[in-house]
């Protein structure tokens, strides 16, 4: 038998939302996965990909939040330093706030919600796909919203298990099946660009 999500055996079948009807929220694009122990597998290609995605909603107009993990001064994401800077391709306009957080949940603690446009689809994309991106996602549904996840935008790393080792690749393309199982709609930029 081919498997099924629980939205196919719901009879649901997510869309992509359009663009300028959605909100975009980009989390955690930090230096601070690029190099160094937390380094992610596929991160330049992944920050490309957002990139695309954010060029493409600024021209149509789309409500952008970006989210930043916010560190202990001179430890990992460090916002004072560079390495918990957001990476300069994906830098914020002075029109598009940034949300700093503590947890991996972008909604925990922080104003997120009141940053989203009332009614809006959310389009997420974002750094550790198994982390902050999994945690928002699943945060976001309990509080009703729409979610749409650019999985090709988003990038982890490879973890440790009982004395062997999950790889990066592994572990991001589990953490999308299981959130496209019933959470988001998981797919890729091009679909949601249209190709801009």
């Amino acid at each position: 038998m081919t498997p099924q999500t629980l939205f196919q055996l719901t009879g649901r079948a997510p869309e992509p939302p359009r663009l300028a009807d959605a909100t975009l929220v980009l989390i955690d694009y930090q230096n601070e996965y690029l190099e160094g122990p937390l380094r992610l597998h596929g991160v330049e290609a992944a920050v490309e990909k957002a990139a695309r995605l954010l060029d493409a909603a600024r021209k149509a107009g789309t409500r952008i939040v970006h989210v930043a993990h916010r560190g202990s001064p001179g430890g990992l994401f460090d916002r004072t330093a560079g390495r918990g800077a957001i990476v300069d391709r994906l830098a914020p306009l002075a029109t598009e706030p940034v949300v700093e957080k503590v947890r991996p949940n972008s909604f925990s603690g922080t104003d997120l919600s009141e940053r989203i446009v009332e009614g809006s689809p959310l389009i997420i994309a974002g750094l550790m796909t198994h982390h902050c991106v999994s945690s928002t996602v699943r945060a976001a549904l309990d509080l009703g919203y729409g979610i749409t996840v650019a999985g090709d935008a988003c990038a982890t790393r490879n973890l440790p298990l009982e004395g062997s080792i999950v790889p990066a690749e592994t572990l991001h393309r589990a953490e999308l099946a299981a959130l496209a199982d019933r959470h988001a709609l998981v797919t890729d930029v091009e679909t949601l660009t249209g190709g801009a």
